[in-house]
């Protein structure tokens, strides 16, 4: 699910005068007013969220997920495995 950043447009609301972050589907219609105080925001452009990984995939695992394991041999030469 998409990570939006959204910053009011104008007005002096306390809560949301930093901006704030919403998770929200794909499917989900525009936001055009702040959820707490109905001033107008608008949708920043910003980071996207990736997966995070504690280590590397053995080649075992790498495997059992369905990856094909090349080895290499020589210069521009590879070996499956």
């Amino acid at each position: 699910m998409p990570i939006y950043e959204y910053e009011p447009c104008s007005g002096d609301c306390r809560i949301c005068k930093k901006g704030f972050t919403l998770n929200r589907p794909l499917s989900a219609p525009p936001l055009e007013k702040c959820p707490l105080c109905r001033a107008p925001v608008r949708k920043l452009i910003s980071t996207f969220s990736t997966p995070t990984f504690l280590k590397p995939l053995s080649t075992a695992q790498a495997k059992n997920a369905g990856f094909k394991i090349y080895k290499k041999v020589g210069q521009g030469e590879y070996e499956r495995q």
